[in-house]
């Protein structure tokens, strides 16, 4: 099997990459800007890896997804902070260059597994979100955070149409709050645009403050990248057909607690690293609004619990990595790569 990854230096990418190299016998051709997470595997000979633009390397990509048996697009821009300031990029990115990729698909009726997200979901009020029964609910305009939620969401629908008509084959998977080695980098951390674990992560690191948009309260189920791939690797065998034209929740109910827990238990984690028992200072852990912090445009989602017993049925998978041993092992990743 042919694989084309687009994005496949981003976090979900390499990871991907990573495990299909070792324990399978396909080739992944992929793109992106740049190849620092990819490391040995831009020696394999079953890699092929060009650097460029999802905007501007057209004719590279639909010769490829001619050539390849599956497309996976996970080029977009994934963080709150850049939701809310600057939303016309996170559409221009997230769904124009998305759909141009999904309507070559069409062209050449291809297979796409296509990242939708957890954020489609938005504030809906569903203790636990089910992928074919829950209500997509999101705030007003001035909310400006919910456009990314929007173009998943309109791009879940413009895939599902073709789908079931015969278009194209789909499977939607919504990650849920996947953590792991290299999630974001010391730098999108710095600029405070890193996800919500590493950036906590970068300023224990940095001696910076901790901080609480409206006090910590919001839950997440976060889920180790090494459980979230080997439910991925199961969606692309798609043995049977059993991912044929569904949408699959991939996260881990069992490991939810409030972002407040999660700088706690982080910061408890640092202490006890080997390299840092003995620092003679901590970060402390500050409280902010969200006005303050984020700006006008944002509005929080206060719990966000996927149901995963269609992961369980149509793909034998369950996730196995805890709460405590998925933070652990994204802090101690991030200091090794990080320390002078």
């Amino acid at each position: 099997m042919k694989i084309l990854i687009l994005g496949v230096n981003g976090f979900i990418g390499h990871h991907l990459t990573q495990r299909i190299l070792d324990e399978t016998d396909w080739s992944v051709f992929g793109m992106d800007l740049s190849d620092d997470r990819l490391g040995k595997n831009l020696q394999n000979p079953r890699f092929h890896f060009i650097e460029g633009d999802i905007a501007i390397n057209r004719e590279w990509i639909e010769y490829h997804i001619k050539k390849c048996d599956v497309v996976l697009p996970l080029v977009a821009i994934a963080t709150p902070k850049l939701y809310v300031e600057d939303p016309i990029s996170v559409y221009n990115l997230d769904f124009e260059m998305n759909l141009n990729v999904i309507k070559q698909c069409v062209k050449y009726h291809k297979r796409v597994a296509f990242p939708s997200t957890s954020e489609v979901y938005g504030a809906c009020p569903d203790p636990e979100f089910k992928e074919d029964e829950s209500t997509l609910v999101v705030g007003p305009i001035r909310k400006e955070r919910w456009i990314y939620s929007c173009c998943k969401q309109l791009l879940d629908r413009v895939i599902y149409a073709y789908g079931t008509r015969g278009h194209l084959e789909f499977t939607l998977f919504r990650p849920f709050n996947w953590i792991g080695p290299r999630l974001d980098s010391l730098y999108a951390a710095k600029e405070g645009s890193s996800r919500v674990v590493t950036q906590f992560i970068a300023e224990l690191f940095m001696k910076r403050p901790i901080t609480l948009v409206d006090g910590g309260s919001q839950k997440r189920c976060f889920t180790y990248v090494d459980d979230g791939i080997g439910a991925l690797l199961r969606i692309l065998a798609n043995e049977g057909d059993v991912c044929k034209n569904q949408i699959i929740n991939i996260g881990n109910p069992e490991n939810e607690c409030s972002v407040r827990e999660l700088a706690d238990l982080l910061k408890k984690l640092f202490i006890n690293h080997p390299d840092h028992r003995a620092d003679e200072t901590y970060s402390e852990i500050i409280e902010v609004p969200a006005q303050t912090y984020y700006g006008e445009g944002y509005q929080d989602i206060y719990a966000r619990k996927p149901n995963i017993e269609k992961a369980r049925l149509l793909l034998g998978w369950s996730p196995k990595v805890g709460l405590e041993d998925s933070l652990r092992m994204t802090l101690y990743s991030f200091l090794e790569e990080n320390e002078p």
